[in-house]
């Protein structure tokens, strides 16, 4: 009985992998895979576990990972890849969350879309730190036709960069690898290859690739140490639709070998910056209050759920007017994406239908004024004017039928006088307070009016039909009326 009137605690739904995805419904087959690729298939091992042979990857494998992501690549995207031992490997299903959560980014219409970054319209991203891999603009350019320039800072990833990009023709043109200058080289960058084992990545390798001349203002703005990031490298003419990175998630190597579960690889350069992700990401942040009308959006991941909230903060601190955060997980794994904007937001117009019903007092009547005779007087206002009335005594009601013309007319009179000579009977008329038959030029309104104590009236306007075209004359022609009856009854009683 302990567990009666006690409520279960509701689990926290977790975040599934982008529908839109190609793994979402069908994660990656290793079995076919290996079947199809032989280079692929002595990295897939088989567990008898329930009696079923079920293919598995030894994650701690460097090697097996990077064939995975080589193979997944070629086989599903039609990219030929590579990256050099100790380099970062990436996962194509993570990577491609992102890819497919900025592609809803730009379709959300959240903000304005005049910024045209490039010819014909494309979408122009710019991937920071796009390493050896460049993975971000081969996906992109791949799944969505987008163009990217592409950045890094040591000649290993420039050249492989590079290499990735030429080896597939049909998107080569709408990648543009870019050289940031690092004015702290080092000869030898340390990676991890092979489950943690340390190893020397020399950053010549192959001959030197030309870097793109900087701004020359670059160190004015830039308020930190270390190679640019974004000034200095994005262009004083140029304009993209956004930013996108995949920062050093570490403080130290030390710490990015703290999980023995898996091996990505990853130099120093990739793994690691001076305060970790928080204080990458924040020089992203400085960069673009500079940059603000240069980029629609500005984007990063982010590896924990602390440096996201801290982040989120120093957005809000710089003047953003548009913050938006999502959740990558692929497997056990979860990490975040994080945008942000200056651009002001589109105000989705809301479709506000007219105001149905206004109203108004009269007050300070004299006790031969009573309701009968407010009643003809809105008659006689309507019916100077060529408007269709219908007086029903018995409901105290006035019935108005009107066109387009006849509503400017009564728009255009500045005069208050009620004009009671006038007795316009049209035809079509009514005498029981019954809606007269309306097209779809034409409105009606209902006239009511209650005598609340002696002396004092209340005049009541009710729309018939709101989604007419005329109806938004409404309140204008209900204001007019106001004025002629205040001057007919208040004015002379007074």
């Amino acid at each position: 009985m302990g567990g009666i009137g006690k409520k279960r605690k509701r689990e926290k739904q977790r975040p599934t992998i982008h529908p839109d995805n190609k793994y979402a419904e069908t994660p990656p087959d290793f079995a076919h895979l290996a079947s199809l690729y032989p280079s692929f298939r002595r990295y897939v091992n088989y567990s008898t576990h329930g009696g079923t042979a079920r293919p598995f990857l030894d994650w701690t494998d460097f090697n097996a990972t990077r064939e995975l992501t080589r193979v997944l690549l070629l086989h599903d995207h039609s990219l030929h890849w590579q990256i050099p031992d100790g380099h970062l490997c990436p996962t194509v299903p993570n990577r491609s969350n992102y890819i497919h959560w900025l592609n809803d980014l730009l379709s959300s219409h959240i903000i304005s879309t005049n910024l045209v970054s490039s010819q014909q319209g494309k979408v122009r991203g710019f991937d920071i730190g796009t390493g050896a891999n460049c993975i971000y603009p081969l996906l992109g350019a791949s799944l969505f036709g987008w163009t990217f320039v592409g950045s890094d800072v040591t000649d290993v990833a420039i050249e492989w960069a590079t290499r990735n990009v030429n080896s597939n023709p049909h998107i080569a043109e709408s990648i543009e690898i870019r050289k940031v200058e690092d004015n702290e080289k080092a000869p030898c960058l340390e990676g991890f290859h092979d489950g943690g084992t340390m190893i020397d990545i020399c950053q010549e390798v192959g001959p030197s690739l030309p870097s793109l001349a900087l701004h020359s203002n670059v160190h004015e703005n830039k308020n930190y140490d270390g190679p640019p990031i974004l000034l200095g490298v994005v262009r004083d003419d140029e304009k993209f639709d956004f930013c996108m990175c995949n920062p050093p998630f570490f403080e130290s190597l030390e710490e990015a070998g703290l999980n023995p579960k898996t091996c990505c690889g990853g130099t120093s350069k990739e793994m690691v910056c001076p305060g970790g992700e928080k204080a990458f990401v924040a020089r992203i942040i400085e960069d673009s209050v500079v940059l603000k009308h240069q980029f629609r959006w500005f984007t990063s991941m982010v590896g924990r759920k602390s440096s996201l909230k801290s982040l989120v903060s120093k957005l809000w601190e710089v003047g953003v007017t548009i913050v938006k955060t999502t959740e990558f997980v692929q497997g056990r794994t979860s990490r975040w994406g994080l945008a942000w904007s200056f651009l002001p937001p589109i105000q989705k117009p809301s479709i506000s239908l007219p105001q149905k019903n206004m109203s108004f007092m009269l007050e300070g009547l004299p006790r031969q004024h009573g309701a009968i005779n407010v009643l003809e007087a809105v008659k006689s206002y309507f019916s100077m004017h060529g408007l269709s009335c219908t007086l029903n005594t018995s409901a105290f009601t006035v019935d108005v039928v009107a066109s387009k013309d006849e509503c400017d007319s009564v728009l255009k009179n500045h005069s208050p006088v009620i004009n009671k000579s006038i007795n316009f009977q049209p035809t079509g008329e009514t005498s029981n307070g019954s809606r007269l038959n309306l097209s779809s030029d034409r409105w009606s309104l209902r006239i009511l009016v209650f005598q609340q104590i002696p002396g004092t009236l209340l005049v009541k306007g009710s729309l018939q039909d709101r989604s007419s075209p005329l109806s938004g004359m409404f309140a204008a022609i209900f204001q007019k009326l106001e004025e002629a009856l205040r001057h007919e009854f208040c004015t002379k009683s007074a």
